[in-house]
């Protein structure tokens, strides 16, 4: 079972997903902050001095932090976008490479394979 575990475990693909997770974490850290420290303050200043963090709803005694929802929906607009933009390179050098032609046989190559297959059948 171990043997096994250490198969599964060092395969290129699992590497790769653990890479990606890590760094993703790291990312949506980054974006977290960027929102929180630099964006929404300058949004904030722009809106007459609004701290968004503070903006909310008392229902009985419940509170409805939507200053903190608004924050959280322009992390994942960023983050969405960074995405979509990494997706996006990605599918256009997959473009180039299909588009890219095939090798030319030349007619003679071509006729000089085919007799040398039929020779080595006989």
């Amino acid at each position: 079972m171990w043997n096994e575990f250490k198969k599964f475990a060092l395969k290129g693909n699992v590497l790769d997903l653990a890479v990606a997770v890590i760094i993703g974490a790291a990312f949506g850290k980054i974006v977290s902050s960027l929102v929180d420290d630099i964006i929404m303050p300058l949004v904030g200043l722009l809106l007459g001095g609004v701290n968004f963090t503070n903006l909310m709803v008392k229902v009985g005694s419940a509170e409805v932090k939507y200053g903190l929802f608004l924050q959280n929906i322009v992390d994942f607009l960023i983050i969405a976008f960074s995405i979509f933009m990494v997706v996006r390179m990605i599918n256009r050098f997959k473009k180039k490479e299909e588009a890219k032609p095939s090798p030319v046989i030349d007619k003679n190559v071509e006729l000089l394979t085919e007799i040398r297959d039929l020779l080595k059948n006989k």
